[in-house]
């Protein structure tokens, strides 16, 4: 007899009171550092071992047009943490340093190296939301107190600090730079970023009223490429059978980073957290296809180039979205679009409105859910003045439906491609599309001249 009454007052609420009533999303970013599109067995690599990985493409939205919003990591991880391009913070090169060349006709931009504690970060536009925040791995956006993950909304926070490239000899900083962990070079750092984001989802309420969000940056399988022992042999059995094409010690490495995202899945289901959470696997930009600081990392080929460059192997990355019962299983969309989309995709996610500054994101959200299989085309703007430790050299480049844009920053000399047709990036159409290359340059200086972007000083 108690049915009827509860159910006439749920059809007087009305169906937007319901869904107010429905707890928030729990949301987990896991991010690869210089991840290469190939380089998942989902994504067509035979050598790589990666069922975790493998697996959550097959039970959620495998994204084969997905970019970051820069060929290099700390301008990647500004766009994905505040929704705004990083040439609007003049953070457009990682913060370590910056290579000349004597050669050129330029000097590289001067640029920010550091995100600016003005920045809304993702952490700090969720908390006002109820959500508890956590930060594990690599950070990148900034040294000192006021720059830091703990400074900048993150209620937990486990970042990488000293020998960040080194996975048997590294700290983390445990909330503070007062509290560090030193390694004794026996937790495999791979390994070690697991724990600490395991630790975090075991410490989350089941009853999802008090939603989190979870940034998991590992440093794998960035340089230095060093695995895990025990993981080694097997790929050293099979590297002739590939002829030498893929490396041994980045498969091994790419095997420890796809069994953490494994124990972070099991730890979802096992905390009964897995039914309301958004779990989001991508890269901070393209994978490395030349040496650096050792053999070959990774072959981004049919892509031309590879990270620290505006061509496709240094931009197009690997993206897969999961949510049990909300994206459909098994789903590939070829919709393009920007790491600095997610932002306004939480927001619409959410319904709450983005910070009251002038964002760069669009949601992507009906295409996650399905309910939209593509979007109306929107630009897309890459943006680097620089030269690359991977031999990058200063140039931008704008994407626009099927076609793209590049320019040289040293000469001017500038490119048109149709990706639909040509994905390596090899004919260029400029002689037989003049005017569609003068449109889309006019709209590219456009753009920059709008975020103020800093450029290349003439010599």
């Amino acid at each position: 007899m108690k049915s009827i009454p509860c159910l006439v007052l749920l059809l007087f609420l009305g169906p937007s009171t319901i869904a107010q009533t429905t707890p928030p999303p729990n949301i987990v970013y896991i991010l690869a550092d210089d991840l290469g599109y190939f380089d998942l067995g989902c994504y067509g690599n035979p050598y790589n071992e990666t069922p975790h990985l493998d697996s959550l493409a097959r039970h959620g939205l495998r994204f084969t047009q997905a970019y970051s919003a820069s060929p290099v990591c700390s301008p990647s991880r500004a766009a994905i943490l505040t929704g705004r391009h990083p040439a609007r913070y003049g953070l457009t090169n990682f913060i370590a340093g910056n290579r000349t060349d004597d050669a050129s006709p330029v000097d590289p931009a001067p640029w920010n190296p550091f995100l600016p504690s003005s920045a809304t970060t993702l952490a700090e536009w969720l908390k006002p939301q109820g959500y508890t925040t956590g930060m594990v791995g690599k950070w990148h956006l900034g040294n000192g107190d006021s720059l830091a993950p703990w400074a900048q909304g993150f209620d937990y926070s486990r970042m990488i600090g000293r020998n960040g490239l080194d996975y048997y000899n590294y700290s983390i900083f445990e909330d503070s730079y007062k509290q560090e962990f030193r390694d004794d070079g026996t937790h495999y750092l791979t390994d070690k970023l697991t724990d600490y984001a395991v630790e975090f989802l075991e410490k989350q309420p089941a009853d999802g009223q008090k939603p989190f969000f979870l940034y998991l940056a590992y440093s794998a399988p960035h340089v230095f490429i060093v695995p895990r022992g025990d993981k080694l042999s097997k790929y050293f059995r099979k590297y002739e059978k590939f002829e030498g094409r893929y490396n041994p010690n980045y498969g091994a490495m790419m095997e420890s980073l796809d069994d953490g995202v494994g124990r972070i899945m099991a730890a979802l289901r096992e905390q009964g957290l897995l039914e309301n959470t958004l779990v989001i696997f991508t890269s901070d930009n393209g994978g490395v296809g030349l040496p650096e600081l050792g053999p070959i990392p990774t072959n981004m080929e049919p892509l031309r180039k590879w990270k620290g460059h505006v061509y496709e192997g240094g931009i197009r990355i690997p993206a897969i979205a999961f949510w049990k019962g909300k994206i459909v299983p098994g789903g590939i969309s070829d919709q393009y679009f920007s790491n600095v989309d997610y932002f306004a995709t939480f927001s619409e996610l959410l319904q709450k409105p983005m910070p009251q500054v002038e964002m760069d994101s669009r949601s992507i959200l009906p295409v996650l859910l399905g309910t939209q299989k593509s979007l109306p085309d929107q630009p897309a703007y890459w943006h680097y003045p620089h030269f690359s430790n991977q031999l990058g050299m200063p140039a931008g480049a704008y994407r626009l439906g099927d076609y793209k844009l590049t320019e040289s920053y040293e000469d001017g000399a500038t490119e048109l491609y149709n990706l639909k047709n040509d994905l390596s990036e090899t004919h260029d159409l400029s002689t037989q599309l003049p005017e569609k290359k003068r449109e889309m340059l006019a709209q590219f200086r456009d753009w920059r001249k709008k975020v103020n972007a800093n450029m290349p000083v003439k010599k």
